[in-house]
């Protein structure tokens, strides 16, 4: 799926567009006990309580594509006949009004789940008349072609607060108030089928997961049963480790710098094309950028074979997941310097009389720890 079709979703996530007609919650705690299942009618709930639980299922499908959203793609033969496909399908078919169905997911989550804490897991099954899109990005809601039939589920820490003072207005005055349980944004959750292309695709599903870090490899398999890219903090110690032992001697700053340059220019030339489908950077991409930069053939083979070990083979990489646009940092055990991406040319590296250095040019305003310097003019140093 690419921004477009999630944010078509996203905006029909509400409750005067959406057609779900119930939200089902099973809230968990920490010792994976089921502390209670409700079913919840749209139509019966205050507008402002129906509001925050469409809210807690459109954050189920924020963040990046790549990042926090991962496409999972089931293989033919799960869709033919596979429990874990059959069982998303189920939910789908009865629009999660199957007791027995719905609790048998219930236990997947539960049983391969890593939260340290209570947690709700929320569904809504909802179905979607998808305008017609004209060539000028124009809808035609009365042209409508195919119904849309999704699931979608928000897995919510539930973080306990501590008792704090509060105001009561009959007495006019202040009391010690009970804990409360409050509901967090999701940490998991998941879209299938997948809308790709506007259309139904019972071959992939949308995978969320807030943290980058860290993944929930257990619950993705016994959900998807379908491999999921490592999380992107992983993806991107990965890639720099790839660099700095593939290349050798040859990894210098200056095919640093031209590695994140170049793929800071793809980021912004696809950004300024709006084209939809989300920006890939692949292993072959990765290569001419180091042969522009004179990296050996030896080195450059190197790359290749690491690569697909550290990726898998051919494996295509989102540009943000393996560098910082944001940010171009230089760094030994006892100094840290940031640059802006932009600007990066200003740094360089030298060896004066056999000891290594870090230069900056420094020709603009200085400051240190706040304060204006004067760099005091001396004879020029003999390099």
């Amino acid at each position: 799926m690419n921004n477009k079709e999630i944010g078509e979703i996203r905006r029909h996530l509400r409750r005067e567009r959406s057609n779900i007609t119930a939200i089902y919650g099973c809230y968990v705690n920490e010792n994976k006990e089921i502390i209670s299942e409700f079913r919840q009618s749209t139509g019966m709930m205050p507008e402002n309580e129906s509001d925050k639980y469409y809210a807690l299922l459109r954050r189920a499908l924020s963040g990046s594509i790549g990042k926090n959203l991962i496409d999972i793609t089931f293989k033919t033969s799960q869709v033919a006949d596979s429990p874990e496909h059959k069982l998303l399908m189920e939910l789908r078919k009865t629009a999660l009004k199957e007791d027995v169905v719905r609790r048998q997911f219930y236990q997947k989550v539960i049983d391969s789940v890593s939260l340290e804490e209570n947690y709700l897991i929320l569904l809504g099954c909802d179905s979607y008349d998808v305008p017609f899109k004209s060539k000028d990005d124009s809808f035609q809601k009365d042209a409508s072609e195919e119904t849309y039939t999704y699931i979608i589920c928000a897995i919510c820490p539930v973080k306990q607060t501590k008792p704090n003072l509060h105001y009561v207005p009959e007495e006019k005055t202040f009391h010690d108030g009970a804990m409360n349980h409050m509901v967090s944004a999701p940490a998991l959750g998941f879209l299938f089928p997948a809308f790709d292309d506007r259309a139904t695709n019972i071959y992939n599903a949308l995978y969320y997961t807030r943290d980058t870090k860290q993944g929930q490899d257990a619950f993705v398999e016994a959900i998807f049963n379908a491999p999921v890219p490592k999380p992107a903090a992983e993806q991107k110690k990965s890639f720099e480790a790839l660099l700095t032992t593939a290349l050798g001697e040859e990894c210098s700053l200056d095919v640093v710098q031209t590695v994140h340059e170049q793929i800071c220019q793809r980021v912004e030339m696809h950004k300024e094309s709006k084209v939809a489908e989300p920006l890939l950077v692949s292993k072959d991409d990765v290569k001419d950028v180091l042969t522009s930069c004179g990296v050996s053939q030896e080195h450059l083979a190197k790359f290749s074979v690491d690569y697909d070990e550290a990726f898998g083979f051919e494996a295509d990489l989102h540009p943000k997941n393996v560098i910082d646009t944001r940010h171009f940092e230089v760094k030994t055990p006892d100094v840290s310097i940031k640059v802006d991406p932009t600007r990066s040319d200003i740094i360089e590296t030298r060896i004066i009389g056999g000891v290594k250095y870090i230069m900056i040019c420094a020709d603009e305003d200085i400051e240190v720890n706040g304060v204006s310097i004067h760099v005091k003019d001396k004879e020029a140093a003999t390099v």
